[in-house]
């Protein structure tokens, strides 16, 4: 049974109000659908790209004039998506800078077939340059999808939208936009993924901008994020801990990997990232870490062993990569030093502890890797901007 726009706000934002993230997945395929619902997905998104990975391309192929992008995602959406909701929410990507539709009509025609709501997508925002400037003077403009979530909300629809900016976030808020997603760019990995994208803390500035710029004009209004360099559990973890993001939209991330086990395993795993489940152990060493790429390897290296001493010469050493190397190829892809991220990730850690569980300050600095004290007030106040004590008690907290 497909449920009405209140009654998917309601759903999300119990899950909020509990403190647990939201999840999307952007599927080309039922079975990738399927399988990304059985892991705990919360909607799913029909887009033209994730066909065009299912052929083994590239998303941007869903940009060029292959196929009518409209058409390709009605025929598998329909006989292969919406089938398989059972209660999950389906999100048509729309062009609505299409001119080979009315718009009001088909906006009528996506939500009788069974679609939940829309998503601008393919959007213009990942075009610039010339051909930008070339397609906005013919009509073909950002203003064409704000107009689209603007009739779709009127209608009743779920609307999700993309944003590239705070511009853009506060036109899709007055739109009515349910969703705002600030999109961080095509995703890389793997044979087909984008070799170039933005350091992970200018994404992480980029989301905190944009989302700052939706809270002043809507308190409240639900954000996620897509793609760029976010696509594994650490990196959402960081995303989570430096902006107010509510949840993760992928599509390469889960519909490229094997299927069946791999996207429920994949998608579990995002969905429980910044959640506290338990006391911190070691972990064993981590298998095949040379195999994962340099800097993938020291942020999974972090991630299991952040409460115990980590010296950055002995994971150069262990990579068999000089340590000056490593370490501009960690600043290049991350934004930040490795101890600026070391740090960052031992003080959110310890915030989540203190929130969680009934300890101390001095307990969470050394569940974090702080043998000192000092340091570890020093460092949380920097990063935090309030002292270990002034924050438990801004946040209630009595130990």
């Amino acid at each position: 049974m497909k449920l009405k726009q209140y009654q998917l706000m309601e759903k999300l934002n119990k899950q909020l109000e509990k403190k647990l993230h939201l999840v999307g997945v952007s599927c080309g395929s039922g079975l990738a659908a399927k399988m990304a619902i059985q892991g705990g997905a919360d909607m799913i998104l029909a887009l033209s790209p994730g066909r065009f990975r299912q052929m083994g391309l590239g998303p941007l192929a869903g940009f060029m004039p292959y196929s009518n992008s409209n058409r390709l995602v009605m025929e598998f959406g329909v006989k292969e998506v919406v089938p398989k909701a059972n209660g999950t929410p389906i999100i048509f990507g729309l062009n609505a800078c299409d001119p080979t539709i009315i718009l009001e009509q088909y906006l009528k025609q996506i939500k009788l077939s069974g679609f939940s709501g829309i998503n601008n997508y393919p959007t213009i925002g990942l075009i610039d340059g010339l051909f930008r400037e070339a397609l906005e003077e013919q009509g073909f403009s950002f203003e064409s999808e704000v107009e689209a979530i603007k009739q779709a909300h009127q209608m009743g629809m779920f609307t999700l939208a993309f944003v590239f900016d705070e511009t853009q976030a506060i036109k899709m808020v007055e739109a009515g936009a349910d969703i705002i997603c600030a999109h961080l760019g095509l995703t890389p990995g793997g044979g087909i993924g984008a070799k170039h994208v933005m350091p992970l803390k200018s994404a992480a500035d980029l989301a905190k901008r944009v989302f700052g710029a939706c809270d002043e004009k809507k308190p409240g209004i639900i954000k996620m994020i897509y793609g760029g360099p976010v696509n594994t559990p650490m990196d959402l973890e960081f995303i989570y801990n430096n902006s107010s993001t509510n949840g993760y939209i992928g599509g390469s991330t889960f519909d490229r990997a094997p299927y069946e086990k791999a996207i429920v395993e994949k998608t579990r795993e995002f969905k429980n990232t910044g959640t506290y489940a338990g006391w911190p152990h070691l972990n064993p060493p981590v298998s095949g870490i040379r195999d994962r790429g340099y800097v993938a390897a020291v942020k999974k290296y972090v991630s299991d062993h952040y409460m115990w001493g980590i010296s950055f010469s002995g994971l150069a050493d262990g990579l068999f990569i000089s340590r000056s190397h490593l370490s501009s190829l960690f600043k290049k892809e991350m934004g930040l030093t490795f101890p600026e991220y070391l740090n960052g990730y031992r003080i959110h850690k310890a915030r989540s502890l203190m929130i969680n569980e009934n300890i101390t300050c001095s307990q969470a600095a050394l569940a974090v890797g702080y043998k000192d004290y000092a340091h570890f007030c020093k460092t949380f106040k920097k990063i935090i901007g309030a002292t270990p004590s002034e924050f438990m008690e801004s946040n209630k907290i009595r130990r």
